[in-house]
């Protein structure tokens, strides 16, 4: 027996290919990212990092949305490959201010050039337009929200 279409729904589902997707994007990048010894969330944290400038511990676990027993984990194995560095905060001596070095944006950049192949690669099939409407409506369906260090407060990195 078929089932009725259901009125007012598309006829075609974005989730499993979203899903099918990410899970190849995210082996691929897992497989090139190993030998640079480098995790996803390392990728994140430096990224954020990078692209923010140096950031409270606290700020960081917000933005990353880890608590602080991750957080101090990941920011130990980064510190120990000298990526980062974490120093006291001179407004606040409780705090830590964590901040990307030169190997770390060195790393970085050499992680992204490899992730670069693996884009090519899972995208292929779509031209550079196409690539960039893609990108405008990920962030769209993602409601636009861009990775920000901001700590609950309104503390910024």
């Amino acid at each position: 027996m078929a089932t009725p279409p259901v009125a007012d729904r598309p006829a075609h589902r974005s989730g499993a290919l979203l899903d099918h997707l990410a899970r190849r994007m995210r082996l691929r990048a897992e497989s090139v990212l190993a030998p640079l010894g480098l995790r996803p969330r390392h990728l994140v944290t430096l990224t954020v990092l990078r692209d923010h400038g140096g950031c409270t511990q606290q700020a960081l676990a917000t933005t990353l949305t880890m608590d602080g027993t991750n957080i101090v984990g990941l920011l130990n194995e980064l510190e120990a490959e000298r990526l980062i560095e974490r120093r006291r905060s001179p407004e606040d001596r409780r705090r830590h201010v964590v901040e990307l070095t030169d190997a770390g944006a060195d790393r970085l950049a050499q992680a992204e050039l490899a992730l670069t192949a693996v884009e090519d690669e899972v995208l292929g099939a779509l031209d550079d337009d196409q690539r960039e409407t893609l990108y405008a409506l990920l962030q769209l369906a993602s409601g636009g929200n861009a990775v920000s260090c901001t700590e609950t407060t309104g503390t910024t990195c």
